[in-house]
């Protein structure tokens, strides 16, 4: 059953990734709403992004797959960039300030298989906080399109 969720969530992203589909980056970083979406309100609002991108990271650090890129890496940092940046993503009044995505991923040699363990690892962090798979997959269709600047390495 989880690999054909995996399977779906997959497809869908991959689907919201075409042109006819996909959602600008600037879109992601766009001004905030001046009230929070009820896509927000559903993740928590912002504390609940706080434990979701917190459970998020200890994932990333523990999984082989994900840990080479997220170990060293300023992890406070990083997680407080995704929260702000979730939260721009599901609609919510915060501010992303970081640098854009193709800017800060440049020399990090990401393939596709990364991008792809990084969704799997986002997955099972979500599915622990209880969030439901249809609000799942609506940020994964948010933030799908930034493969696009995050992937470096092309097959």
């Amino acid at each position: 059953m989880h690999k054909s969720r995996l399977a779906l969530t997959l497809l869908v992203c991959s689907l919201l990734t075409t042109p006819t589909f996909a959602q600008t980056a600037a879109t992601v970083g766009a001004a905030p709403a001046a009230m929070g979406s009820p896509l927000y309100t559903t993740f928590g609002e912002k504390p609940g992004l706080v434990k979701l991108v917190d459970d998020f990271m200890e994932r990333l650090v523990a999984d082989p797959r994900t840990e080479p890129h997220f170990k060293p890496a300023d992890q406070k940092h990083i997680k407080a960039q995704l929260v702000d940046q979730i939260c721009v993503a599901l609609g919510g009044p915060c501010v992303y300030k970081g640098a854009d995505m193709k800017t800060s991923h440049s020399n990090l040699d990401i393939t596709k298989a990364d991008f792809n363990a990084l969704v799997e690892v986002l997955q099972l962090a979500m599915e622990a906080k209880g969030i439901a798979f249809g609000a799942q997959n609506q940020l994964l269709a948010k933030l799908a399109p930034m493969h696009r600047d995050v992937i470096t390495v092309k097959d």
